[in-house]
């Protein structure tokens, strides 16, 4: 069957968009210069948050729901390092069953309440074994191994041009601004490419090693759809990683999404520091 298509007055993601943040507005009416979006273990950023507003994701109209363990699920809307920033508790992934539509749609609407910046964050698989359990990364490009993409079907250019560019997904001025805020904290910092799967099984040895050949240095579930609806709306973007466990295909050891959350928890507050520090520089 042909894809449906539809006129741009008639969009209904545009419709969507309008509703969310019409609800929005209803609960606060800041207007966020910055969007964050907390990965898994990460969650306790929010916290730092001086709260002018919090929205259980289920509240907010054509929003999905995170099903994922250590997602609370709510936008925090409020101030940070002088900052008006807007949270994601937690985010959608492909692997709980919703498109990549529904995945992104939260970014889109950041974007439509007014973020002109967006700083992603995740917990990884560290395939550089120079990275140990804990390290921070800043992600300096990536690889989309999804085999999926959020901007497949009609494009409307009321949201971003048909074509956006990727040779530079991620802001060398953030990346800057961001490592000088780690030497200042005398907080190690490295930087990486990060290749994203759909999961949610983790990866076999042969598959880390392929993964390590094409050039990845993290590998993680999430992330890349959020950046490219990021670029494809304009918006400046960082993203930064945590590794969790060492993908070491000689010597890979199981590893569970406990140990996975443990380690992320552990190394959150490094995470938070760094960027509560960086985000006053934006």
């Amino acid at each position: 069957m042909p894809m449906k298509r539809f006129k741009k007055s008639e969009n209904p993601m545009l419709n969507q968009i309008k509703d969310a943040v019409t609800f929005i507005h209803k609960r606060s009416s800041m207007k966020p210069e910055i969007a964050i979006v907390l990965g898994t273990g990460l969650g306790n950023m929010a916290k730092k948050i001086k709260t002018e507003a919090a929205i259980d994701y289920a509240e907010i109209p054509h929003f999905p729901v995170s099903t994922v363990e250590s997602h609370t699920g709510q936008l925090v809307l409020g101030t940070l390092s002088g900052r008006h920033v807007a949270a994601m508790e937690g985010r959608f992934h492909f692997y709980e069953g919703y498109s990549l539509l529904d995945v992104t749609f939260p970014v889109r609407v950041l974007k439509e309440l007014g973020a002109k910046i967006l700083v992603v964050s995740n917990a990884a698989g560290g395939m550089n074994l120079d990275y140990p359990k804990g390290q921070i990364v800043l992600i300096d490009d990536h690889i989309n191994f999804m085999g999926v993409n959020p901007l497949i079907g009609s494009n409307d250019d009321r949201l971003g041009p048909r074509f956006p560019d990727m040779s530079a997904p991620y802001s060398k001025r953030l990346m800057k601004l961001t490592e000088d805020a780690a030497k200042g904290l005398n907080l190690p910092l490295r930087r990486g490419v990060y290749m994203g799967v759909t999961g949610p099984n983790l990866e076999t040895r042969a598959e880390y090693r392929m993964m390590r050949n094409l050039g990845a240095d993290l590998v993680g579930m999430s992330t890349i759809p959020e950046v490219i609806v990021g670029v494809h709306m304009g918006m400046e973007i960082l993203g930064v990683s945590i590794v969790t466990d060492v993908c070491d295909p000689d010597h890979l050891e199981a590893v569970d999404i406990k140990e996975i959350i443990r380690i992320a928890n552990e190394a959150g507050p490094k995470l938070d520091r760094l960027l509560e520090t960086a985000i006053a520089k934006f």
